[in-house]
């Protein structure tokens, strides 16, 4: 049973995992980048803006790179107070103004220091780790390591130690680190390997593994995130997360079938 499983499973990779699964995705919004630091940061915001309906995620977040003038890493070192006053107006859900100035001020602490944002996460992991989880904890208080911290601003950035499933990180860590010979996801972190990542549990993710009997748990928390990534590893253990497009896809063509 669990080889028929495998077999369909890999069958929808192979369907999603394409360049054609770019263009309607906010994977869309680095791709549109070269340089590491601006694939770093533009990957960033488009996964915190991922909930909701992509097409808004994906015009929003063109919006905010064409307020950056479509440079965000020199946008975040060398914006000016005019620059920044220029992006109160903007929103997203309940992403404000004063949510995007912390990660402004966020990012430019982090990149005046370090060459990458990788570091932000493994520095906190060890090589031996099974998972990326040390890794999301101590991201989200390096993130808000900085003084005067809006606290309306904590709710856009997840953890497990809040039992979180942590779906956007997990997502933006996919785009990050996984090597795709398909070109969707970036691969250009080489310190975490895809065996470490966490299958990005939304909430088409979740109906398809319970309808395929692989995840059990209800509540769609990071020990959900753990339980779906547990048994996907006895398919592919190097490569858990490439899944994510089989289950991410069939849930989002079974939904469109729906309406």
């Amino acid at each position: 049973m669990k080889n028929n499983l495998k077999a369909f499973l890999d069958g929808k990779v192979a369907l999603f995992n394409q360049p054609a699964f770019i263009k309607n995705d906010p994977i869309s919004i680095p791709h549109r980048f070269t340089k590491k630091q601006d694939i770093e940061i533009a990957g960033f915001f488009a996964a915190i803006f991922s909930w909701g309906n992509r097409t808004t995620i994906i015009n929003k977040s063109k919006e905010l790179m064409q307020l950056m003038d479509n440079d965000p890493h020199a946008f975040c070192l060398h914006h000016s107070d005019i620059d920044l006053k220029n992006l109160l107006h903007f929103k997203h859900r309940t992403f404000n103004a004063t949510d995007l100035l912390y990660f402004i001020a966020f990012f430019k602490m982090h990149f005046s220091k370090q060459h990458s944002l990788e570091n932000a996460f493994t520095q906190w992991m060890n090589k031996t780790d099974k998972t990326v989880e040390n890794g999301l904890k101590g991201f989200y208080h390096y993130f808000f390591s900085l003084p005067d911290i809006p606290e309306r601003t904590r709710k856009h950035i997840a953890s497990p130690e809040k039992n979180s499933a942590c779906k956007r990180l997990n997502m933006y860590l996919r785009w990050m680190v996984r090597p795709d010979h398909q070109g969707v996801d970036f691969g250009i972190w080489k310190n975490i390997s895809p065996s470490q990542l966490i299958c990005p549990l939304d909430v088409h993710v979740a109906r398809v593994a319970k309808e395929l009997h692989i995840l059990k748990r209800q509540p769609a928390d990071w020990q959900a995130a753990l339980e779906l990534t547990e048994f996907l590893r006895t398919l592919d253990n190097a490569d858990p997360v490439k899944y994510d497009f089989a289950l991410f896809g069939t849930g989002v063509l079974a939904n469109k079938s729906q309406k």
